[in-house]
């Protein structure tokens, strides 16, 4: 049975294992730290480490022939783009933001409502 990832989560979880590690690592490091069965194809953890890279959330360096690459984002920063990024392309940002706040539970409005307050 196959599991299928979210949108987003495979980038998630590859930050995470970047933020949790010293030294930069290589796609096949990454790919082993995250999937030790080798299920995880090399190449989509390649092109998820690129995109990253162009999104600014990691920092790559050639090593020989290889790159390796460590982490500029926490996984929070992602999603906050990722929201970021599908805003910007919606004219009516009300209609979004009011429907998004209205899935909201209480206690996630309440945080919300204190952020908000916040910058105040």
């Amino acid at each position: 049975m196959s599991t299928r990832r979210r949108p987003g989560q495979l980038e998630t979880e590859i930050v995470t294992v970047l933020g949790g590690t010293t030294e930069p690592l290589t796609p096949g490091e990454v790919r082993d730290l995250l999937d030790p069965s080798g299920r995880l194809s090399y190449s989509t953890v390649v092109t998820t480490l690129t995109r990253l890279h162009e999104k600014g959330a990691v920092a790559r360096h050639r090593d020989g022939r290889a790159f390796r690459y460590g982490a500029l984002a926490d996984p929070a920063g992602l999603v906050a783009d990722r929201m970021s990024r599908l805003m910007a392309v919606e004219p009516d940002r009300a209609s979004v933001l009011r429907r998004f706040v209205s899935t909201l539970s209480e206690q996630d409005e309440r945080l919300l409502r204190d952020l908000l307050d916040e910058r105040d």
